[in-house]
Parts: C-alpha cells; structure tokens; sequence
C-alpha cells in the first residue's frame, strides 16, 4: 500500500505530465527521449480513442486533459483533502463501472478512489476502453507501488467491497439489484438547465455557448435545457452562440442535426433553429444531440420552488444571481475537485465505508 506522500506526488506528476502533453500535442515540439516516447504513444492513443468513438475528437480529449491538468497541481489537491482524515482510511476494493459518454468521465472517482488507499477494480464502458488504461499505465511508471492497487476487468465483477457506478436510469435499476447489498454510489440521469432573465451580456450568452456545445452536449454538466422569460428574444441568443457554428461540419452531429430536425418537422413541431442548433419548447430535461429545449416562466420565485423539488434530475444549474448553487455561465465544463457528481462526496462515503 503507498503512503499519502506517493500518492499525491503520483498524481502531481500525472497532471504536469497532461500540461506537457498538452503543449506538445498542439505546437509537436521536440522533448527529451524518455518523455517524447510516452507522448508519442498518447498520440496513438487519441487516435485510437476516436476511431473506437467518433465524439471523442482530439480536441475534446485535450479539453478534458487540460482541465485536470489545472486540478492535479500539489495546491489543488492539498486543498481538496485538507478537511478529510485520510489517516483514518481502511484500505478495500472498490468497483469502478464507469460511463463512456465523454471522455475520461469516471477518473474523479477514479482518483478518489486510489489517493484514499483503496485499491480500484475498474470495469470500462465500450465507448471509453483506451484513454484510463494508458494513464493507469503511466501512473505506475511513475510510482511503481500503484500497480498492485488498479486492475481493469471484463467480466463479471467479484471480490470488492464497495462499489461506484455510473450509468442511465434503466442501467441503475440493473445496478442495484446487482450491487445494492454493499456499499454504493449508483448514479442515474442527469442534466444541467440555464436560466435567463433577459439582461445577459452578449459575452455571457456566448459564454453559455461553452455549457452547450462543449462534449456536443453529451455530459450531465452539459446544458441541455433553458427556462426563460415570456416573450424572451432568442435572436440574442442565436447572434451570442454563432462563434460555435463550426460544430455542425463535425459529421456526426451534423446527422443528428438532420435526423432530429426531420422527425421536428414530420411531426409538426415548432422550432426555432439557426443551422447549427436547434430550440424546441419541451417540459423535459434531457434534449437530444443539436436540440436544446426550453420553457417560459413568468415568476422566479415558483421558478426556484420547481428547481428545488426536481434537484434529483439536475446536475448543475447555469444563472447570474438567481440561486446560491448556481454555476457562472461558461463555467460548467470546468469542475472543481469538489464539485462531487450528484452532490455525493466520494471521499467522504469512502473513508466512512
């Protein structure tokens, strides 16, 4: 078992290694021998990454890369863990069912997980099977002693203590009745919503454009619904969004654009639409690819008193002083260490396991 000290420093070094990477993958320059290898197999494995899912784009991945890297830095996590007892730890198995909608979208439990002491059992969704396994690999490169503590696995899942999974509201049914004698985070449906008042600055909305369009919409932290004044003018909002147009030459979303647009169409939906995105009025949360879905409201107050009852659908809610828990517009794809999918500490739940 490593020590808290190796840990950390296993880690630190992951992210200065994702900030070099980084650079290295958008300027190609030349490094030293050791280091240009590792990138050199990254390389591959981005490509790798999109050949086995057309949505994880090169630069998505780097997105992603980017943005831990900014987390594992010896501030970042000292500050995460200062207010738990990772002393206290008894070290356990823990199951690892990850999702596989964007990418690297398990590695907070992932790295909650192991920087705990625990050892990780990972099971990998079919849409995400090469990005976590090539980090693993660097990660005991880098400290040797990790190699003991993570294991990926194919089959049936046996032999662990506690177990986090992430799937849809159909897979969690089949989650619990699988994994519901032992201690679990089982994770269903969520979506992010945005409300505006109308004041929003250009540069605001624009901003919105990044909670929209980032993953092609594809995460719980991606905004997929909007609650909005009557008689709101949504040519503001398609003029601040148009800096994204260049999403719809991505052919994959260019077909759902399409598709969705025809089955709007056909069934005589009303829609507002400016080539790239499309805005249907839709009491529901989760939207499909290019469509965003939107309501009129007319008090906040009731507003807040909805949101509140529905907490449980919504992962992170997009506004300018309207609730305490709101995320600043552009600001969702761009989690802290202790933003916790659905509001559950991981950290906590695995130190009082």
């Amino acid at each position: 078992m490593t020590d808290l000290r190796h840990r950390l420093n296993a880690f630190v070094k992951l992210g200065s290694f994702f900030k070099e990477y980084c650079k290295y993958a958008k300027n190609k320059t030349q490094l030293d021998d050791n280091q240009y290898a590792w990138f050199v197999k990254f390389d591959e494995i981005l490509e790798l990454a999109g050949h086995h899912n057309g949505w994880f784009t090169p630069e998505n991945i780097l997105f992603s890369l980017e943005s831990w890297a900014e987390l594992l830095t010896p501030s970042g996590l000292e500050n995460w863990l200062s207010t738990y007892e990772l002393n206290k730890n008894r070290p356990k198995t823990v199951a690892l069912i990850m999702a596989g909608n964007i990418p690297l979208v398990g590695f907070h439990d992932f790295i909650s997980a192991l920087i705990t002491g625990n050892r990780v059992l990972v099971k990998l969704s079919s849409n995400d099977k090469v990005l976590l396994p090539f980090i693993a690999q660097y990660l005991i490169e880098i400290e040797p002693l990790l190699k003991d503590q993570i294991s990926f696995y194919e089959g049936k899942l046996e032999h662990f203590d506690a177990v986090i999974a992430t799937g849809s509201d159909n897979t969690s049914r089949y989650f619990e009745h699988y994994f519901g004698k032992k201690p679990n985070i089982i994770r269903r449906n969520r979506n992010s919503v945005a409300i505006l008042s109308g004041n929003e600055t250009k540069d605001e909305l624009t901003a919105l454009g990044e909670d929209i369009f980032r993953y092609y919409g594809l995460g719980c932290r991606s905004v997929s619904k909007l609650f909005v004044p009557i008689d709101y003018n949504f040519d503001t909002l398609f003029k601040a969004l148009y800096p994204y147009n260049s999403i719809i030459e991505q052919l994959k979303y260019a077909n759902n654009y399409d598709y969705n647009k025809a089955v709007y169409l056909m069934s005589l939906y009303k829609i507002l639409e400016n080539g790239f995105l499309m805005l249907k009025e839709d009491k529901n949360y989760a939207s499909p690819i290019a469509t965003v879905f939107y309501e009129f409201y007319e008090s906040p107050e009731e507003l807040k008193i909805r949101l509140a009852d529905e907490k449980d659908r919504i992962q992170c809610l997009v506004a300018k002083g309207f609730m305490a828990d709101e995320v600043p517009f552009g600001q969702t794809q761009k989690p802290s260490l202790t933003d916790y999918a659905d509001n559950i500490d991981t950290v906590d739940f695995l130190l009082k396991i």
